[in-house]
């Protein structure tokens, strides 16, 4: 993944692509959350989840089957 931030211009072009009307003093702010969506979806990408199982798995209020005693 790059670390290239989303620049105001771009966040217009894209706006512009989906088809929402961005206006001109909304560009820096929709950039700047935009990036940060970004950083953290990067990060999460690089956790090891392992042998967490899939969140439908879980029942609340419910001790897991193979739990430790």
């Amino acid at each position: 993944m790059t670390a290239v931030e989303l620049t105001p211009p771009e966040a217009a072009r894209w706006a512009a692509r989906a088809g929402l009307v961005l206006p001109a003093e909304r560009h820096a702010t929709v950039a700047a959350v935009a990036s940060h969506i970004h950083g953290v979806v990067a990060v999460l990408r690089e956790l090891d989840f392992a042998d967490v199982p899939p969140a439908a798995a879980y029942r609340a209020g419910q001790e897991p089957h193979d739990a430790a005693v």
